[in-house]
């Protein structure tokens, strides 16, 4: 069996049904497909100006392009859309699903996840921002304590790898053929 966004010699890929869903979307479907992966409006912009898509590879590598070009004030703008680790958004299954990894950690833990988000915040102005998928409530409080010691360009950076890391897997599920996983 192979991967729908493999390629191969002489073969034209087909695209995954979800990416044919999205390519075909109205723009305004489109750019609220796109806003529920990443909060910036810079972004979404340069991911709806390079469709249609013939491949989720393409637009992975449109999403990192218009990543790297985004300002501080567009990684603001993106980091304003979402909510703390260890407080997903009431209601938003997105949110609950990706910080999974909190759900078995102590009160004690999670005291001082916040106790730390809350002076993170204070020093840099933002959330602090990690891709949660997958991680344990253990880890990411290891990666706050390292990261609260970060200059502001540096943290910056990081957190623009970390927004990366979490719109690929957003933007994967959104091109999956069932859209459910």
């Amino acid at each position: 069996m192979t991967s729908s966004t493999q390629r191969f010699v002489g073969e034209t890929p087909t695209p995954p049904a979800g990416l044919t869903r999205f390519n075909a979307l109205e723009e305004a479907a489109a750019t609220a497909a796109l806003h529920e992966a990443c909060a910036s409006s810079a972004w979404g912009s340069k991911l709806l100006s390079r469709r249609p898509y013939a491949t989720a590879d393409d637009l992975f590598a449109a999403s990192d392009a218009a990543m790297a070009e985004l300002t501080a004030e567009d990684l603001a703008e993106a980091m304003a859309g979402h909510p703390p680790i260890g407080r997903p958004k009431p209601g938003d299954p997105t949110s609950s699903r990706e910080q999974r990894g909190m759900a078995g950690a102590s009160e004690e833990l999670k005291a001082e996840l916040l106790e730390l988000n809350l002076a993170y915040q204070e020093k840099f102005g933002h959330v602090f921002l990690i891709c949660a998928t997958g991680a344990t409530a253990e880890f990411m409080l290891g990666q706050l304590k390292i990261r609260i010691e970060n200059e502001a360009e540096g943290e910056r950076e990081i957190v623009r790898t970390e927004l990366g890391k979490i719109n690929r897997i957003r933007l994967t599920r959104l091109v999956e053929e069932g859209n459910d996983a």
